[in-house]
């Protein structure tokens, strides 16, 4: 049994990335600001990871959380990735505006991965977190993970270190290995079940059949779905768009100012029309953003829209 399915937390969840500087520094106050809107909006589940700015991301959500009734919120981080001392290192090489203080070690054995759970608290200032992911096992090592790391995540969950575990993954197809191989909870998928994609293989379809829920996040395709008006410059897949796939998005924008909805708000909506998908998490890093994404998942969108949108689609 999932984490999420009782309905405490809500559609919406809080990302993470972006308050460990993900792309961009942001002062400790904006993110902590930015936490602290996402909690007033009703949000009620926070993901992270210590990939997300070198545990920044842990460090600046646990100082929120912390003072919140326990009880009242489910938060989740990542394993996989472990955080080892890297004494004069730079500049952090994976995206995030961050010093390279530490250096990230992959680790799917069962000792890295309790290492990383503990670490994780330490940072996070909690006592236990609700949901362990296997991070990126499809960038990594697949088959390290489903033979190391999925059972090792199944023996902490049987022993009450954590209530539920899952993957967060980028590939459909590696998800649906992994979705076979062990007793998943949840999946946290990026960016392949969205308005402008649909997994090829039939992960969501088996995630039902295993009630196994699913996490969407990249709901907006790195962006891409973002804004009403799909500019010229938009990335997609953390990279800039190519023309067919901006035509594609610039269509679906037009189809929904047809029915009054910005396709924003059908982006973000989209995901949780499918009975496998129990949460749509989406990043933010000013409390606008939060407030703007909150607005999207409660706004009306017509069901003549998402006809037109299953009809455009299939």
């Amino acid at each position: 049994m999932n984490s999420l399915d009782d309905g405490k937390t809500g559609k919406l969840g809080f990302g993470g990335a972006g308050i460990g500087n993900l792309y961009r520094a942001i002062p400790d106050g904006e993110a902590l600001a930015t936490v602290l809107a996402a909690w007033d909006a009703g949000i009620r589940y926070f993901d992270t990871a210590p990939h997300y700015g070198l545990g920044l991301s842990e460090q600046r959500l646990g100082a929120v959380l912390r003072d919140k009734p326990r009880n009242e919120f489910v938060i989740s981080t990542k394993v996989g990735r472990l955080l080892e001392p890297d004494p004069g290192g730079g500049q952090d090489p994976e995206g995030f505006d961050v010093p390279a203080t530490t250096k990230r070690v992959w680790d799917f054995s069962e000792t890295g991965i309790r290492r990383s759970i503990e670490s994780s608290l330490e940072r996070l200032g909690l006592d236990h977190v609700d949901i362990a992911y296997l991070h990126d096992p499809d960038v990594h090592d697949l088959g390290a993970g489903i033979s190391q790391g999925l059972p090792a995540l199944e023996k902490l969950r049987s022993e009450g270190v954590v209530r539920a575990i899952g993957v967060g993954i980028n590939s459909a197809e590696a998800a649906l290995e992994c979705v076979e191989a062990a007793d998943l909870d949840l999946v946290m998928l990026a960016g392949r079940y969205t308005l402008l994609e649909r997994p090829s293989v039939p992960l969501l379809e088996r995630c039902v059949e295993r009630s196994t829920g699913v996490v969407s996040v990249g709901a907006y395709n790195s962006g891409l779905l973002a804004r009403p008006d799909v500019p010229e410059d938009a990335h997609y897949n953390y990279d800039q768009a190519p023309p067919d796939v901006l035509e594609r998005a610039r269509a679906l924008a037009a189809l929904c100012r047809d029915f009054g909805v910005e396709l924003p708000t059908a982006a973000l909506q989209f995901p949780l029309r499918h009975p496998a998908v129990v949460n749509v998490t989406a990043g933010a890093t000013s409390p606008e953003q939060v407030v703007t994404n909150a607005a999207r998942m409660e706004a009306p969108v017509p069901d003549e829209l998402w006809n037109a949108l299953e009809e455009r689609m299939a």
